[in-house]
């Protein structure tokens, strides 16, 4: 399996087409956030809609990682590879910073 070990992640196409969906929409919101900005928005107004695209931002990576520890991690565990468990562990520390 094309797995962390290799530094790739095959994915499934409804994986692929549901994490590309999440990114379309972040991406629609940050050039609505350049839109706000340039219009002069009111501070709070641009303050709020940057909180929601960090919200979104999370929830991507939540999704993300789940996805990761129920296939990558796992796998690893099954086949003995402790290294996996060093892996993300670091991956967390650095998402947690």
């Amino acid at each position: 399996m094309d797995c962390c070990c290799h530094k790739t992640k095959h994915r499934s196409d409804e994986e692929q087409k549901k994490l590309t969906h999440r990114l379309n929409r972040i991406e629609g919101q940050v050039r609505g956030l350049r839109e706000m900005l340039q219009k002069d928005a009111y501070c709070p107004d641009i303050l709020i809609q940057v909180s929601a695209v960090s919200a979104a931002l999370n929830s991507f990576s939540k999704e993300l990682l789940a996805t990761h520890i129920r296939t990558c991690v796992a796998d690893g565990i099954r086949q003995g590879d402790d290294a996996v468990i060093d892996e993300l562990v670091t991956t967390l520390q650095k998402l947690m910073k």
